[in-house]
């Protein structure tokens, strides 16, 4: 029998499960509903959904030897538990101990870490033994990878790269404090950033490309606009790229990671992105000219990842 494990990417919207060979390719995957308001209902539903997957598991000949979970919040990879999730009610929900009848090794991690676990095995960084992953959606997630091997921190409770200060007593982040680097390198901070432009430059090309309507901002608006020449938007991009590049910096000077992997919407910008990623980094970052190179790369691996990561956590 072909070993093989299974990856759980649990989303605010869906809770994916996928079967995953040592190649990271998936065989099968299968997804339910999440419901977000009743613990006892949101564990049953991942118990069915792993049962069915390890039924088809069987029928494909496949010996099932570790489940693994990618997460979006925070947990105890300790005691196997979700201690806080988005879109989840409960805290402190016992995940490990809700499997045990299933009788497989289980692993629980934050999502971006499981992104990055499976961007450096299988996509984008595949290879390199250091390597930090940063999605730059809603918030930003960080993933770090040190010598081939995953860094969670104590409880698995560290690698919180998105809540590193950037700006003292700078723009309130959700976390609850002020100045964090996801407070100004989200995606969300470069909609804050686009609408504070728009204000300033009322005959930027912005406009026309949003139909006058501030309602229709979003992560395109100022890199499309930037590409077609427009100074406003030009300027607006150098600034974000200045936010996410100096907390890339501070990375470097921390991890000097042999990679970034950048993923999350922004990520969608390609080349556009990080060609001024790598170029802020060459001038700015300090002693680089005795200091290995720190390639931007973006993330290969998509949606795909989450299952792929969550499925790697156990493969070692």
């Amino acid at each position: 029998m072909e070993k093989a494990y299974i990856g759980v990417d649990v989303g605010g919207m869906s809770i994916k499960a996928g079967i995953v060979n040592l190649n990271g390719e998936i065989l099968y995957k299968d997804k339910v509903v999440t419901d977000g308001k009743h613990d006892d209902v949101f564990l049953k539903d991942i118990h069915l959904l792993l049962e069915k997957v390890i039924e088809e598991g069987k029928k494909l000949n496949l010996e099932i030897k570790g489940i693994g979970f990618g997460i979006p919040g925070v947990v105890n990879n300790k005691k196997g538990t979700i201690d806080k999730m988005a879109n989840i009610n409960g805290r402190y929900l016992p995940l490990r101990d809700s499997l045990l009848d299933l009788n497989i090794p289980i692993a629980i991690s934050n999502d971006a870490n499981v992104a990055a676990l499976a961007e450096q095995k299988f996509g984008a960084a595949k290879g390199l033994k250091n390597v930090i992953l940063l999605t730059l959606g809603t918030g930003v997630g960080g993933g770090v990878i040190i010598d081939g091997k995953l860094f969670e921190g104590n409880e698995g409770k560290g690698a919180e790269l998105g809540h590193a200060l950037l700006i003292l007593n700078g723009e309130k982040c959700g976390c609850g404090r002020n100045g964090c680097y996801e407070a100004y390198a989200s995606a969300s901070a470069l909609l804050r950033l686009t609408k504070k432009y728009l204000n300033d430059y009322p005959n930027s090309m912005m406009w026309d490309y949003i139909n006058h309507d501030l309602n229709n901002v979003s992560g395109l608006t100022s890199f499309e606009c930037a590409k077609k020449g427009d100074e406003a938007a030009n300027k607006l991009v150098d600034e974000y790229i200045m936010y996410v590049a100096e907390g890339m910096l501070d990375y470097c000077n921390i991890f000097r990671p042999e990679a970034f992997v950048i993923g999350g919407g922004i990520s969608n910008q390609g080349k556009y992105l990080t060609d001024k990623l790598q170029s802020y980094l060459e001038r700015h970052n300090y002693g680089y000219e005795t200091a290995p190179r720190s390639e931007v790369l973006v993330a290969t691996l998509k949606n795909d990842a989450g299952i792929i990561g969550a499925a790697s956590l156990l493969m070692d």
